[in-house]
């Protein structure tokens, strides 16, 4: 091959493009990997997830949230938390990240380039470089993982300080007394909820009616009951008119179509987002991308054109880091000669709200529509050891199952460590485990994981 000439160019380092890269590069193929940013790890380590989930962690820490049932509702580890607090934190996981991947990336001699990439034609790629000529790269295979950024709406003047969008959050110099969150997805919940526990007045504006309809109607109720015990205010079913702010006084405004009018210290936009693909020249390949710039693809995360492949945020739902990791993996592996399928029944789901939710499987709404007979097994925290310890009396596991064969139909967790005892149940699901499989097991007491036993036993009663 010639020194531009690759069997696989990924356009994009972040969950997606990291893994389809290195699993092309186990197989001896001689990979390049591009990102325009000059930080490896795309928006998942630099302005997403790990950001985020490292910001609540600093929340919980600081603000002594998951104590205050043992020593009193004012408890906080630190009084007056500023933005630079908690940013401390932040800032030391994402430097330790990015060092992490780039070295992921050497060890399996990935080359990486730096800077802006956009299609020639479906082979050729042209990426622009700040302080460089520009390179021209040849590809047989093209993944394209660029991933997507905050959407934005022309009546929300976004500036960055009072309004601004979940990319510019970790950015703000001080916390708001009252925030206003436009858009109540999984980005508007986390954030709503962390602030909350900051004892920041919420209130959430969403033009549905319901939160995360993909979501258990139980938990959700559950998750939005504790969220108005903290003070926040639920604005369904209200679209935002237009946004000003009133500098005399140095506070947001929202006037809302039925008439009302939002008053915030500041307000955080988080409605949809854009994938990067109008930054690619995308239609030289001959592909043409969907509304809002996604990828339409196939079980194998192929697009119109077989050679390039497409993966992560860009092809949406799920777009999760966990579920895009994997899908670039198995785009290399479906590339390079040897397929497998993503079995979207087992791809678990975490939302990391105060309290965190995660689930995999079915949920009763879908059960009950596709017209699917199932029994319902249920732990509660309060009745374990280990969540009294833990000072969550309001946690929940929930098992559906099938009372004809026992086989489990979906998981559901809130409280405390959600995601990472849901994965339990992800397993016995995944190997076909009837719910018996936990009543005859025999788990460490005191864990959060008895609540599977508990749960069972709950649900075979019933049958």
């Amino acid at each position: 091959m010639q020194s531009n000439e690759y069997d696989l160019v990924v356009i994009g380092s972040g969950p997606a493009g990291q893994k389809a890269a290195i699993a092309a590069a186990k197989m001896r193929k001689k990979v390049a990997i591009v990102d325009r940013r000059n930080e490896i790890g795309g928006v998942c380590v630099h302005t997403g997830t790990i950001p985020s989930k490292t910001f609540r962690e600093a929340v919980l820490y600081l603000t002594g949230f998951s104590q205050r049932a043992f020593y009193g509702r004012d408890y906080a580890v630190k009084e007056n938390i500023s933005m630079s607090d908690l940013m401390v934190r932040v800032n030391r996981v994402v430097m330790r990240e990015a060092e992490v991947i780039s070295n992921q990336l050497r060890r399996n001699q990935i080359t990486v380039v730096d800077g802006h990439a956009r299609f020639l034609d479906a082979n050729t790629i042209e990426v622009e470089q700040l302080n460089s000529p520009s390179m021209l790269l040849l590809a047989q295979h093209v993944m394209i993982a660029c991933g997507t950024r905050p959407a934005h709406n022309p009546s929300i003047p976004l500036d960055g300080t009072r309004i601004f969008d979940s990319d510019q959050i970790i950015g703000i110099e001080e916390l708001p007394r009252e925030l206003i969150v436009v858009g109540a997805g999984v980005i508007g919940l986390e954030y709503a909820s962390m602030f909350a526990a900051l004892n920041t007045e919420v209130t959430l504006v969403d033009a549905r009616p319901t939160l995360l309809d993909f979501a258990d109607r139980e938990i959700i109720e559950s998750l939005m009951y504790q969220l108005r015990r903290r003070g926040t205010i639920f604005r369904l079913g209200e679209k935002v008119a237009g946004v000003a702010v009133d500098e005399e006084k140095g506070r947001v405004n929202a006037k809302m179509e039925s008439g009302k009018t939002l008053h915030g210290d500041m307000l955080l936009y988080t409605v949809g987002r854009q994938a990067n693909t109008d930054l690619l020249d995308i239609e030289a390949t001959g592909i043409t991308p969907e509304p809002r710039g996604q990828l339409k693809v196939n079980k194998y995360f192929q697009t119109d054109v077989p050679h390039i492949y497409a993966a992560g945020d860009v092809i949406g739902f799920p777009s999760l880091a966990s579920t895009s990791m994997e899908q670039g993996r198995l785009a290399s592996q479906h590339m390079f000669g040897t397929p497998s399928e993503l079995d979207p029944r087992l791809l678990p789901y975490g939302i990391y709200t105060i309290p965190e939710i995660s689930m995999v499987g079915h949920s009763e709404e879908y059960l009950t529509k596709e017209k699917i007979s199932y029994e319902v097994g249920i732990a509660k925290y309060e009745e374990l050891a280990k969540g009294q310890m833990l000072g969550d009396d309001q946690g929940m596991l929930k098992l559906l199952f099938s009372p004809e064969t026992f086989k489990l139909l979906g998981i559901h967790v809130i409280g405390d460590r959600a995601a990472e005892i849901v994965h339990i149940g992800q397993t016995a699901m995944s190997l076909d485990a009837p719910i018996q499989y936990f009543r005859d097991t025999v788990f460490n007491y005191p864990t959060l994981a008895e609540a599977y036993k508990v749960a069972a036993l709950d649900g075979l009663n019933k049958c």
